[in-house]
């Protein structure tokens, strides 16, 4: 997400690889299959999708980063808005983004969505809920300089990242006071204005997290009492590592690059290669989701501002 930094030669290059796309040339690697355009989406409109949910009949759920909208893609490629957050007061600046910024998403086993949000105030930062029919409400309150960021449900828990603080937010699943579950320099950013802590995904009792500005996948164990335990490190040299999935029942992830303007394949040994590029359309991907043996992936486009898409690509083998 440091897409505020980068220069002109960037939106160049993203156009040249807007034409490779066109032409209908495809780099995807094992075990992807070649990727396509779901839907393109529209800047203009604020579509820019940051994060993403699968539903059971392959709707999927975005929120668009700043429109601090979330919306609903069908499969027939309908758009609907599913709820707006409110917008902070005029000249607010919120941290690192500059402006409020919808993050990640989960959907609760009853259908209910919750929706993390950088807003610059303390007022309205924090974990929001959206239920049909209501308009969405926060149930729990973040510092206003904090920006959460990736967002998982486990047990009676919702864990968050800050990529500001470089820490793992931990909130009652009804809602209520948050706490630090975990911090530290493995979660931290190396510079200033850098995204520390950001993807985050559970997997065998254990968060697994990236620090988009170290370029690292760590994995941190919950014990027995819901504490954390020591950070690993899986994996570095992984660029501005954004979200992430889980192919399958093992440890390797597909984990989007978002200034690399790649998704790279890392296995549970530490390597990683690249398995999408810009030749499949990507700019600036931001999240990648799994369902079954479709895999999805969410391109927000920050630093050219076009043609921000979803992609979709099958995967060929499950690990």
């Amino acid at each position: 997400m440091q897409w505020l930094t980068r220069t002109a030669c960037a939106a160049t290059a993203a156009a040249a690889s807007l034409a490779v796309f066109a032409a209908g040339a495809s780099a995807a690697a094992p075990p992807l299959g070649p990727a396509h355009v779901v839907r393109h989406l529209d800047p203009a409109a604020g579509q820019q999708p940051e994060n993403l949910t699968v539903e059971a009949d392959g709707s999927t759920v975005l929120t668009m980063a700043f429109s601090h909208q979330v919306d609903r893609l069908t499969p027939d490629g309908a758009l609907h808005v599913l709820g707006t957050l409110p917008a902070p007061p005029d000249g607010t600046r919120a941290p690192l983004t500059g402006r409020a910024f919808a993050g990640g998403i989960v959907r609760a086993p009853d259908g209910t969505l919750y929706v993390l949000y950088s807003a610059g105030t303390d007022a309205l930062t924090g974990l929001w809920r959206l239920r049909p029919g209501s308009a969405p409400s926060r149930i729990a309150a973040l510092p206003g300089g904090s920006v959460p960021n990736g967002l998982v449900l486990y047990g009676d828990s919702f864990y968050a990242t800050d990529s500001t603080r470089g820490a793992v937010w931990r909130i009652p699943r009804g809602g209520g006071a948050a706490a630090v579950w975990k911090a530290g320099p493995e979660l931290e950013a190396r510079t200033a204005d850098g995204f520390g802590a950001n993807g985050l995904k559970v997997r065998h009792h254990a968060l697994w997290v990236t620090n988009m500005d170290r370029g690292t996948l760590v994995r941190i164990p919950i014990g027995r009492h819901g504490e954390a335990g020591a950070v690993h490190t899986v994996a570095d040299g992984l660029g501005s590592v954004d979200d992430f999935a889980f192919t399958g029942e093992g440890d390797s992830v597909l984990a989007a690059d978002n200034q690399g303007a790649d998704v790279e394949l890392v296995r549970a040994d530490g390597s990683h290669t690249v398995v999408l590029t810009a030749a499949d359309g990507l700019r600036n991907p931001t999240s990648v989701a799994r369902r079954g043996n479709t895999v999805y992936v969410t391109d927000a486009a920050y630093v050219s501002g076009t043609d921000p898409k979803l992609l979709s690509a099958r995967l060929l083998h499950r690990r």
